[in-house]
């Protein structure tokens, strides 16, 4: 090539999004852009949107210098949520796409809320997808996700599916849907019988324990007219909480887009080497050998990815939310992101002696995680000031 990818993504990040390239505006085409890879499309459910398979997790990024040269790649599908990076991280996404044609991106936003539901719930979740649509600078946002469900009865609460169909039927959001790291099977076939929902985005890699039952349903969503956005694709990152041994990302991308019911992937990349990994991939999206060895010598390797069997709940004799720690612990350690840790496990209303009932843990974890330990490092962040995360 006359111009690498790295050099080209160093010339977009300065340059106007507007005068390299237009989307057409019939169909969110893939786009090419000198030498950028043209990247490949796949339909999402019933929504008519054509998304490219590669798409943007903004929740880590703080440079819009980075959105700007994913944009200028193809990239147009952005996905954030109302609490990343306390609202900062929406305030930038919408900055970032003021003023460009609205059929040009594609914007995904979630908001999170306790189960169960307030008295004034609906209020206070109104409120708070105003809020995020006045961050963004839009008057509707094109997906809008229930976030971070763990339970059927979540998937089917009657008073957030009127919510969510408030919310499309006002215009605030062209497709409603919700986002999973646990207990997919069963929230699936609950999305199915519920009816409404357009688009779930689900944590989905080859360390899943449940990966023929979860391929199975996704395969009955798609069926029944439901789109998939993956997430958390890259099993924490690192392979070790020492980050030492970063993750092949491009063999991790590669191995979901096989699954042709996944419509697109949301990687975290921050920075232009990360993009820089992930446009490579999706310019050779086929897995090659040399993936296909790379990922199955990880398989029963203990990574930092929790795969959510909930077993550990089971035997832990205080029932902590042991998945949603080590989710945090994955957080902090692999994706170096400490106050998103500190506010999963904020969010877990952890007493102020986690584990103190206990002089030997009664845990089993199915991946070999050494929980006690992992709890242990993780629950001090809990007492950081803010002030003192990024």
């Amino acid at each position: 090539m006359s111009l690498n990818r790295r050099n080209f993504l160093r010339i977009s990040a300065t340059a106007g999004a507007g005068a390299l390239f237009l989307i057409p505006t019939e169909s969110l085409a893939s786009v090419k852009v000198n030498d950028a890879p043209k990247i490949p499309t796949r339909k999402l459910g019933k929504t008519g949107l054509e998304l490219p398979i590669l798409s943007m997790g903004v929740m880590r990024a703080d440079n819009p210098s980075v959105l700007r040269a994913a944009y200028n790649s193809g990239i147009v599908h952005f996905d954030t949520a109302h609490g990343y990076q306390n609202g900062k991280n929406e305030e930038m996404v919408g900055n970032f796409l003021e003023g460009k044609p609205r059929d040009s991106f594609i914007v995904a936003t979630k908001c999170k809320t306790r189960y169960p539901l307030s008295e004034n719930f609906e209020s206070e979740y109104s409120e708070m997808m105003n809020t995020s649509l006045k961050r963004l600078r839009m008057d509707h946002v094109d997906i809008f996700y229930n976030h971070a469900l763990d339970k059927v009865e979540e998937v089917k609460d009657p008073r957030m599916l009127a919510v969510l169909s408030k919310f499309k039927k006002e215009g605030k959001t062209r497709f409603i849907g919700f986002s999973t790291h646990a207990n997919k099977p069963e929230q699936i076939d609950a999305a199915i019988e519920a009816g409404i929902y357009d688009v779930i985005l689900i944590s989905y890699n080859f360390k899943l324990k449940q990966l023929k039952e979860t391929e199975e349903a996704i395969a009955r969503g798609v069926k029944a007219g439901i789109g998939f956005v993956a997430m958390k694709t890259m099993t924490g990152g690192t392979e070790d909480a020492e980050g030492k041994k970063k993750i092949d990302a491009g063999a991790c991308l590669k191995w979901v887009w096989q699954n042709k019911n996944i419509t697109t992937i949301i990687p975290g990349f921050s920075n232009y080497d990360e993009l820089d990994e992930c446009l490579a991939a999706v310019a050779n999206p086929e897995l090659n050998d040399k993936d296909k060895k790379y990922i199955a010598a990880l398989c029963n390797e203990e990574l930092l990815y929790c795969v959510n069997c909930e077993k550990c709940v089971a035997d832990c004799v205080e029932h902590l939310p042991i998945p949603d720690m080590m989710r945090a612990y994955m957080y902090n350690f692999g994706y170096k992101y400490p106050a998103l840790s500190k506010e999963t496990l904020m969010e877990l209303t952890l007493s102020e002696k986690i584990c103190a009932s206990c002089n030997t843990c009664s845990v089993t974890c199915t991946e070999g995680f050494d929980v006690q330990r992992k709890i242990a490092s993780i629950s001090r962040l809990i007492e950081v000031p803010n002030e003192f995360l990024v």
